[in-house]
């Protein structure tokens, strides 16, 4: 299993990008992928979630409204829209995985397969 999270880059407030979350090696049918992201000097956090196991998607209360998870199963690749950027949105964010999980938590340890990060920069 391996994941290739991309697309990050600077962003002024208000704008939008969209990462990208390649996977390889595995059915995305059986999983469930998560967006976490770790800004500078704080614990890494979860974003939001989606589930090909059991098809449910789950947002952090912070991004609600702002950030779309989707997933593109011919090509293997989740996505995290983001729009409605803020500076608190800037870190480090990582895409994982794990076979036959729900999106009913977040909770990190719950994730086995993890990609590298794609910074995001969002200017005020």
């Amino acid at each position: 299993v391996q994941l290739q999270a991309s697309g990050g880059g600077l962003v002024q407030a208000g704008g939008s990008l969209r990462l990208s979350c390649a996977a390889s090696g595995f059915t995305f049918d059986d999983y469930a992928i998560g967006w976490f992201r770790q800004a500078p000097g704080k614990e890494r956090e979860g974003v939001s979630c989606i589930s090909g196991y059991d098809g449910s998607t789950l947002y952090a209360d912070s991004v609600k409204g702002r950030f779309t998870i989707s997933s593109d199963n011919a090509k293997d690749t989740v996505y995290l829209q983001m729009n409605s950027l803020k500076p608190e949105d800037t870190a480090v964010y990582y895409c994982a995985a794990d076979r036959w999980l729900s999106c009913a938590t977040m909770a990190q340890y719950e994730y086995e397969h993890w990609g590298r990060g794609t910074l995001v920069t969002v200017s005020s």
